[in-house]
């Protein structure tokens, strides 16, 4: 077991890939020890946290369903007994699939609302106890959620709830100095987005924003290290819409 560290811990759900990669990737670069969970991209995972590690920072991979209120237990378990207790929650880990309401079917509405909403709640419960006072939660919503959009509406609820216990849970914490926020990207050339898409949709989005063109995990990011760091900390209960000004 190694021994916990002095730097200060940021634990991100779903960061094997994609935005969550990037997020690892800038919140180790500014100096925070890493927690990168995944659910099935061992691979994925360990070849980030090799390359973490590489550039000199500390990380760990851990496997955790996040959707599991006992599996998210073991996941902090880890964590704290690895890294240290957790000073930043990102709760990245998400499922996008669009289907109009009506062909939704029971399995994948079941899916989509265990990880996205049961997900976070599972993990800001822990939070809730084990978080370091002064810590920041970073969860994650969707400028889809403005758009209202024809095939999101399934999606678009469970961000919806998102955006409810962000608000809510920030007023829980009084007194910890912890603030809770939310980020709710537009689109962003990620596999999340591009899979399923025809070249011709992809370049109507990248259109929609007045800077015209999809966003990067990196603007992403970026946002997330704002919030996660120092210079955030009068910024509490908000959901930050960073979507290059499409909504």
């Amino acid at each position: 077991m190694n021994k916990p560290s002095n730097s200060k811990v940021a634990l991100v759900t779903g960061a094997s890939r994609g935005i969550g990669a990037a997020i690892a990737r800038r919140l180790a670069k500014d100096g925070f020890a890493v927690a990168v969970n995944y659910a099935s991209s061992p691979a994925q995972a360990d070849a980030l946290v090799a390359e973490l590690q590489a550039a000199g920072g500390k990380a760990l991979a851990v496997k955790a369903d996040v959707a599991s209120a006992g599996e998210v237990r073991a996941m902090f378990n880890a964590v704290e007994a690895q890294l240290g207790k957790v000073d930043v929650l990102v709760n990245n880990a998400g499922v996008l699939k669009t289907v109009p309401l009506a062909e939704h079917t029971d399995a994948l509405y079941d899916q989509t609302f265990d990880i996205n909403v049961r997900g976070t709640f599972n993990t800001l419960r822990e939070a809730a106890t084990r978080l370091n006072e002064g810590g920041r939660v970073v969860n994650f919503s969707s400028t889809t959620l403005a758009l209202n959009m024809p095939g999101y509406a399934i999606y678009n609820a469970t961000k919806a709830a998102v955006e409810a216990f962000t608000h809510v849970f920030a007023k829980e914490l009084r007194g910890r100095n912890i603030t809770v926020n939310a980020v709710a990207p537009g689109p962003i050339a990620t596999s999340l987005f591009l899979d399923g898409k025809t070249e011709e949709q992809i370049q109507t989005f990248a259109k929609m924003p007045p800077l015209q063109r999809l966003g990067q995990p990196e603007d992403i990011a970026s946002v997330v290290a704002f919030l996660a760091g120092p210079d955030a900390g009068w910024v509490n209960g908000q959901v930050l819409r960073a979507n290059g000004g499409v909504a």
